[in-house]
């Protein structure tokens, strides 16, 4: 009964604890208000700076000012937050992300959902709404961030920090290890932008996961080229592989292609061109989707995030190789060994006509 009586009322207030709410809806959510603020904000820097037009600078430094509350009150819009909640994560996600330092991201992530839980047990329970609820989420967020929002950053970015290090003694393993699974992730329905930006992966590391993201987005719209003409080369390629989910669902093996071309991808970036993504984090687990990926190495070799020259990286002059690993690990490796692989299975008749078929 007791039960029965909780269910209820978590019902009532729009309270929703299940992997697809949190783990898939809120960790894209915090990616999407990562982009909006943080990497929007970076690029105009990048450009200001690079064009000589200092309005647009004090512009990104506006966006990029604002990350921790965007982050938060996209994780509330995707928890159906009530609007008194929504609108009082800004304050929480400020602290968190302030609070968290190198692990931001991933200390607003948790604080965030404790808020919004929290907001919505009192929404609309008393007639003073307007108080109650933004004073209950305020008060409860900011306090957990101030609990919790350091050990977890600390935690993200010893890890991340971690990762980086051993990519820089070991380029060839890691490359392949790093590049394949967060290609594996971008292609799931989590938020590989999002993991990345948790675990602050720039340099080296951040080059690898920008490999794997885009062998899966360029590997599956080339080797689906047959099945999805001209629109799902767009749509997958410069949107998200994420639209194969339901074929690989029905048949994993459909995975070969994109996953052989992230395993060569990787050592390619880390060995060969020694390619280091180092404009904001998120950039490394965007791939090709809007050109992201690319543009946060070139961004990156200008002006290094913060999170970059924490790491020790500078500014950095290009040359004619620089460019030219750009386009080979963004575009053409994933094109050419996704093809070839693909080829090499459908002659086998391990692809089938239609296997790879999405709705775009």
């Amino acid at each position: 009964m007791a039960t029965n009586v909780v269910s209820d009322f978590f019902k009532k207030q729009g309270i929703e604890i299940s992997w697809n709410r949190i783990g898939i809806g809120a960790l894209g959510a915090m990616a999407h208000g990562l982009f909006a603020s943080l990497l929007i904000g970076t690029i105009m820097n990048t450009l200001g700076t690079r064009l000589g037009i200092p309005f647009l600078n004090q512009i990104g430094g506006f966006a990029t000012s604002v990350a921790g509350a965007a982050m938060a009150v996209s994780i509330g819009y995707a928890l159906k937050a009530p609007p008194f909640v929504l609108y009082s994560l800004v304050a929480v996600g400020q602290a968190a992300n302030a609070l968290g330092g190198a692990g931001g991201p991933l200390a607003v992530f948790f604080v965030a959902i404790i808020a919004v839980f929290a907001g919505k047990l009192v929404s609309k329970m008393t007639p003073i709404d307007l108080i109650v609820t933004p004073f209950v989420t305020i008060a409860i967020g900011v306090s957990a961030a101030y609990v919790l929002a350091p050990p977890i950053g600390a935690i993200a970015a010893a890890l991340g920090r971690a990762i980086m290090w051993a990519t820089e003694m070991q380029p060839f393993i890691m490359g392949i290890l790093v590049s394949a699974i967060v290609g594996i992730v971008l292609t799931l329905p989590i938020s590989s932008a999002a993991v990345c930006a948790a675990l602050g992966l720039v340099g080296l590391a951040g080059g690898a996961a920008l490999a794997g993201c885009c062998a899966h987005m360029v590997g599956f719209a080339v080797a689906s080229y047959r099945d999805n003409k001209i629109g799902g080369l767009m749509a997958q390629g410069l949107g998200t592989s994420m639209l194969q989910v339901p074929n690989l669902m029905k048949k994993p093996i459909l995975w070969i292609p994109a996953v052989a071309a992230s395993i060569v991808n990787g050592p390619v970036s880390t060995v060969v061109f020694k390619m280091k993504q180092n404009g904001p984090p998120i950039s490394s687990g965007m791939g090709t989707s809007g050109l992201v990926g690319p543009i946060g190495v070139i961004t990156g070799w200008f002006g290094p995030s913060e999170a970059a020259v924490n790491a020790g990286e500078a500014v950095f002059s290009p040359g004619f190789a620089d460019w030219l690993g750009v386009a080979a690990v963004a575009v053409v490796i994933p094109a050419v060994v996704a093809w070839v692989v693909a080829t090499f299975m459908r002659k086998r008749g391990l692809i089938l006509d239609g296997d790879l078929k999405i709705d775009c």
